[in-house]
């Protein structure tokens, strides 16, 4: 199964397509199931479930997918590991990061060292330039829609200009044509694009 990150704000929601035909939106596990009856009862192919976030499709292994048991595809919590002693997880990942030797010195410098001047500068970053992000992420959210479902619709490549220009007029008189379904998403995805 391929996954995608979703913000914590709640649940991971998908909209679910057969053909141009919407068949489903919402939480994954009750998109999958519809999904699945769909499939079961030789609907048009092909179908694609594409995360309402990003806008990536999710690839489910329906052949796993049962009524029941539909957790048994989805991501399942990893088991909780004994506490040890010593500082908690506080779910910190390491990465690493390439720096020349001036920054680091910077870094270094900073009361708390190197990890609390990154993550002060990351969470600053993240104030100012969080409506850049978001019309960013709706802009590649709504890309990624069109671009699997609508490539091949007229005023494409017009509408996909429209849409990083921030010109929404623009963008609905490209796709105005659409199949239905495939418009009312695409518009749906790129609204934050023209805040």
């Amino acid at each position: 199964m391929k996954t995608t990150t979703t913000p914590a704000s709640g649940p991971r929601t998908c909209t679910a397509f057969a053909g141009p035909i919407r068949i489903g939106s919402g939480e994954l596990k009750e998109v999958a199931l519809k999904v699945r009856r769909v499939i079961d009862l030789g609907g048009p192919a092909p179908v694609l479930i594409f995360d309402d976030a990003s806008g990536e499709v999710i690839d489910l292994d329906f052949r796993c997918l049962a009524e029941p048991a539909p957790a048994a595809i989805l991501a399942s919590p990893e088991p909780e590991s004994p506490r040890r002693p010593g500082r908690p997880k506080l779910g910190v990942v390491g990465h690493e990061v390439t720096l020349l030797p001036r920054h680091w010195e910077w870094l270094n410098s900073q009361p708390g060292g190197a990890s609390v001047a990154l993550r002060k500068l990351v969470e600053e970053a993240r104030r100012v330039n969080a409506a850049k992000d978001r019309v960013r992420m709706a802009q590649e959210a709504a890309y990624r829609f069109m671009s699997a479902m609508a490539g091949n619709e007229p005023g494409f490549e017009e509408a996909l200009r429209a849409l990083f220009a921030g010109k929404r007029e623009r963008f609905e008189e490209q796709i105005a044509a659409w199949p239905v379904d495939v418009r009312e998403h695409a518009k749906k995805l790129a609204a934050g694009a023209f805040q």
